[in-house]
Order: C-alpha cells, then sequence, then structure tokens
C-alpha cells in the first residue's frame, strides 16, 4: 500500500519535555522503531508536526542582540530540514541495504487571502504559565492562546491549497524511496499576480497538509500518529468514550477541541471522502495495530 505517515510534533517531543536535541533525537529513534516494520511492506510517505521546534528558533532568533530576525517561512524550512534529517538518519539505521529514504523540503502555496491571517490560531513553542505567557505577549508583540492548563504563543494557520513539489514527491515514490516532506505543513508561501512564489508569516496545520498531499499521492491510507491511544468522544469528561471504528459521515457530527484533536479529524474525513481510502489516528507505538484495525481510531466512508 501507498500510505501517508503524519507524525504529531507531540510525538516526536513530549509536551513539557526540554526542548534539546538529545531528547528529540531519543524520541524520534522511537518513532524510526515504529515506522521500520512498515516501511517493509510498504511505500511510506512521512510528515511530521513542528510546533515545539519552530517556537524554539523563533524564542532564538527574537532573543538575537543584533536586530536582524528571520521570518516564520525561513524558520519552518530550517526545521523541516532538522526533523527530517533527523528520521532520516534513524529510520535508515534501522533498514537493510538498498533501502533508499531522502528528506524533501516542501513548499506549500496557501491563498494570501485566507481569513487566518486575520485569526492566529495555531500553537508553536513551549507551554507558559498564563502570567508569563501575558508579559511576552506585551514584550513581543505575540498572540497567546490557551493550550490545556497552559498558555502558548499562537500564529496564523492558512489552508494548504498546493504542494509545490508535489511531483517530485511522485518521482521519488515511483522509485520506492520512503520520503519525508511537507514537515510541518511544508513552507508557507503564496504566489504573487506576476507569478512569483515569496514566502509568507505562518505554520500551516500539519495535518491538513498531510491530507492533501495523501489525495494528490493517490495513497490508500492516511495515518496520524500522536500521543493519545485514539480519538474520544467527550473527551476530559466522565463519560468519555473512545471512537474504534466510525463512518467519516458519523464523525463529522460530532465536536472536537480545535486546537488538538479537530484538525486531525477534518483531515481524516476530507482524505476519507475525497478517495474512499481510511484514515487511522492514534498514538504511535500502535502504527502496525491501526492498520490492521486492531488499535486506534479507524476513519472509512
Amino acid at each position: 500500500m501507498r500510505i501517508v505517515i503524519a507524525l504529531g510534533g507531540n510525538a516526536l517531543l513530549h509536551r513539557g519535555e526540554a526542548l534539546s536535541a538529545e531528547n528529540q533525537r531519543a524520541n524520534v529513534k522511537i518513532a524510526a522503531a515504529a515506522l521500520a516494520p512498515l516501511a517493509l511492506e510498504h511505500h511510506l510517505v512521512i510528515t511530521h508536526g513542528n510546533g515545539p521546534q519552530v517556537g524554539l528558533l523563533a524564542l532564538q532568533d527574537s532573543a538575537s542582540t543584533e536586530g536582524v530576525h528571520y521570518p516564520l517561512d525561513i524558520l519552518d524550512a530550517e526545521s523541516e530540514g532538522m526533523i527530517g534529517y533527523l528520521i532520516e538518519q534513524e529510520i535508515s539505521n534501522l533498514l537493510p541495504a538498498g533501502h533508499r529514504c531522502a528528506t524533501l523540503l516542501t513548499q506549500t502555496e496557501v491563498d494570501p487571502h485566507d481569513p487566518a491571517f486575520q485569526n492566529p490560531t495555531k500553537p508553536i513553542g513551549p507551554v507558559y504559565e498564563h502570567a508569563e505567557a501575558q508579559q511576552l505577549s506585551e514584550q513581543r508583540g505575540w498572540s497567546i492562546a490557551p493550550d490545556g492548563d497552559f498558555f502558548r504563543r499562537v500564529v496564523p494557520s492558512p489552508s494548504p491549497q498546493r504542494i509545490l513539489e508535489m511531483g517530485v514527491i511522485e518521482l521519488l515514490v515511483e522509485r520506492q524511496v520512503i520520503v519525508i516532506c511537507a514537515g510541518g505543513g511544508g513552507i508557507p508561501v503564496v504566489r504573487r499576480k506576476d507569478g512569483q512564489i515569496v514566502g509568507v508569516e505562518a505554520v500551516i496545520d500539519k495535518d491538513s497538509a498531510s491530507s492533501l498531499l495523501a489525495r494528490e499521492l493517490g495513497a490508500d491510507a492516511l495515518v496520524m500518529l500522536t500521543d493519545v491511544e485514539a480519538v474520544y468522544q467527550g473527551w476530559g469528561e466522565a463519560d468519555a468514550r473512545a471512537l474504534h471504528r466510525i463512518s467519516a459521515r458519523d464523525m463529522r457530527q460530532l465536536t472536537f477541541a480545535p486546537g488538538s484533536m479537530g484538525p486531525k479529524v477534518a483531515a481524516a474525513c476530507e482524505f476519507v471522502e475525497q478517495t474512499g481510502g481510511f484514515a487511522g489516528i492514534g498514538q504511535l507505538q500502535d502504527a502496525c495495530a491501526i492498520l490492521t484495525g486492531e488499535a486506534g481510531t479507524v476513519i472509512t466512508r
């Protein structure tokens, strides 16, 4: 099968964990071990989140004393290369000789008039107590929003319209190369009236971009791996229940948190509705079992 695997940012760097290279590599090793068996049997395209990492890069950039600051599209590209490098190296170390793997910097075109630019919702960077978040917002002009019991910086997250490197990705997949691409949703770009492509200040939702990628690739399955075992109806409530197998139509009738599970569910339903394939959502260590319907949430037409 041709499968798009979307690794959540929290699966690669656990919530509240120090944003160190050592922690990231340790978590990527775990992810690679979960994906290697799939790579032996299927054609994999791997995407990943970058919220914690791009937020860290933005923090480092804002601390610069030289007065030179980089926009988010450049930081998106840096995080895509950094995480892709780790995934490529660790998964290659586990596969037999002859299995090829490549990380591709990916540009994702968005609409310059997308209303998301006026309504930042995408959380990036570490979590803060409310007082510290409020202080940083005032000092740096950030937008902040609740994230569980804490607060995080939020930035615009426009909807992905087109993946510019789609032809290259297709070519690599046809050559049986494991492709790591569209990291962090891809590098957000817009097309000017003269046809030129330029970057914009945003972070695209990884799950929406992964769904677009899976649809354009003609993938058989889209699997989104995170740090929870399944999608829960009534998450956080006493009567919460896990949804193990459900149709896209029935899933559309339910409500999920917009900053966490909501985008995953929407991306999964969109993929299923437009392709007839199936989508899975669950925890990283259950990757193989999700594909066989033995774990996680499986969404079908």
